[in-house]
């Protein structure tokens, strides 16, 4: 049986951690739940640590409170524990949160779900760079070229804006800092794509960003996967191929107007989905920017990390 240790892990970069500590303490008296212990992310450990540490002393709920990088980090390490994951506003996308219909603004409200709400199982993504024969076989075991992701994960342009965002200017100016960045690439050179999902191929072509996605709205209430849910047992894949600024803008006016896909936007659905690009492209996963890859894979693990929600969520 698990403690009634409420633990959150904080990146003091994003917020202040005296004036977080102070409200939540008053959000747990009023609720009538221990006082949290409060965790602080570093430059080496952006939560994996600190969340470790959390469940194996005991921890009730382990709330992130960062960007989408620190929700990420806390969710892999709470992924087949039961432990749930307490979703606490403080970066710029607060993607997982959105998605899930959890609290986003205030703190106050997000901090009351997190610490009394009710628990609901969510499917979670891995990622897996160039990965091993081994690896290409089931759930893939902990290693350096694994990675979570509970929203979306992506390559080429998708991981190009991510990269080119300063982090400065996303906490200033949010979402239009990744709109800045991806003008930049818009005239990137495609790449060629072979992707296979559940083991039928799709066919080569040429590309300029894959994205695949747990869910499907990002910030701004954009919904780039319209058909995503986070517990449908399934991945969404969106293939992006334009080949001139019109085409870049047709793509952008179908996600807007969540309108059926175009030559220049595929999609489709499955739980074990395998590209192969050339040449290798740089990767993300929920805005965290890996590295290049040749050969990624994408797996879904059903019902696989418990996140506290609100009552009517």
């Amino acid at each position: 049986m698990r403690g009634s240790e409420i633990t959150v892990v904080v990146n003091p970069i994003k917020v202040d951690v005296d004036e977080v500590r102070e409200t939540l303490a008053e959000v747990a008296r009023s609720a009538g739940v221990p006082e949290p212990t409060i965790v602080e992310t570093t430059e080496d450990d952006p939560g994996f640590g600190q969340t470790r540490a959390a469940v194996e002393g005991g921890a009730s709920v382990v709330c992130a409170l960062g960007g989408d990088g620190t929700v990420r980090a806390v969710a892999e390490e709470l992924v087949g524990t039961g432990v749930p994951l307490g979703l606490l506003p403080g970066g710029t996308g607060n993607l997982l949160a959105r998605n899930v219909g959890g609290r986003v603004d205030p703190m106050e409200d997000a901090a009351r779900v997190a610490f009394t709400g009710r628990d609901r199982a969510i499917d979670v993504g891995w990622l897996v760079l160039d990965p091993t024969p081994e690896q290409l076989e089931g759930l893939p075991e902990p290693a350096d070229n694994v990675h979570c992701f509970t929203v979306m994960a992506g390559v080429g342009f998708d991981a190009q804006m991510m990269a080119d965002a300063p982090e400065g200017v996303k906490d200033k100016v949010g979402w239009a800092a990744y709109v800045a960045s991806g003008g930049k690439h818009l005239t990137d050179p495609p790449f060629s794509l072979d992707l296979v999902v559940d083991g039928e191929t799709t066919g080569a072509r040429k590309a300029r960003t894959v994205v695949v996605g747990n869910c499907g709205e990002l910030t701004g209430g954009m919904v780039l996967l319209p058909d995503a849910l986070f517990d449908d047992g399934l991945l969404d894949v969106a293939t992006v191929s334009p080949e001139s600024l019109t085409q870049w803008i047709g793509v952008a006016a179908r996600v807007l107007a969540n309108r059926d896909d175009s030559p220049a936007l595929e999609r489709v659905s499955g739980r074990d989905v395998t590209l192969k690009v050339d040449p290798p492209q740089l990767c993300e996963v929920d805005g965290d920017v890996l590295t290049e890859a040749a050969t990624l894979r994408f797996v879904l693990q059903r019902d696989a990390l418990v996140v506290r929600v609100g009552d009517d969520d």
